[in-house]
């Protein structure tokens, strides 16, 4: 792993909006967001992290879609003390991260929380709690447009030598 430059929790929450607005599953909850407190969708789409005021209604926004500001739900017990660094990761080290601790992730890994461990889970059909993990396969097609973590690890033979990924720790965060 290789340091390639600082980053902020702003950016933070513009990239993780931005890689759910595509989502089938969160496509219209994102929309309606958007427009219950009028905003652009380009407030996700192209963000400007110099502008406060767009940073807020994004932090904002994932509070209300994902309970981030709460630190409930997908973020419960995250921490808020969280560095956020720019980092050029080899697959093979992709390929140890974790997911977060949420019973989704758990139950698509089979228990490990590894991205490596559900991607055959995943070609098998694997449903946690009866939801489809179809829409990883189609995230696998667009690795070369930037998509996630799971999807990496469906494509692994298409990665180029390094990827920047954003990397959040805290010395709160177990292992």
């Amino acid at each position: 792993m290789r340091w390639l430059g600082p980053s902020s929790e702003a950016e933070m929450v513009a990239l993780f909006l931005r890689t759910e607005l595509p989502a089938a599953r969160f496509r219209d909850t994102l929309r309606a967001l958007l427009e219950s407190h009028g905003l652009p969708e380009s407030v996700i789409t192209t963000p400007d992290l110099a502008d406060d005021a767009e940073n807020q209604a994004r932090l904002r926004l994932l509070t209300e879609h994902r309970e981030y500001g709460t630190r409930t739900g997908l973020f419960e017990d995250f921490p808020d003390d969280v560095s956020w660094q720019w980092m050029a990761i080899a697959p093979a080290e992709l390929a140890t991260v974790r997911y977060i601790d949420y019973d989704y992730w758990v139950e698509l890994s089979g228990g490990t929380r590894l991205a490596v461990d559900a991607a055959p889970r995943i070609r098998a059909g694997v449903a946690p709690f009866g939801v489809s993990s179809d829409w990883a396969l189609g995230m696998a097609r667009e690795v070369a447009r930037g998509a996630r973590l799971t999807a990496y690890m469906l494509a692994r033979d298409q990665l180029p030598p390094e990827l920047e990924v954003l990397v959040g720790s805290s010395p709160a965060m177990p292992g």
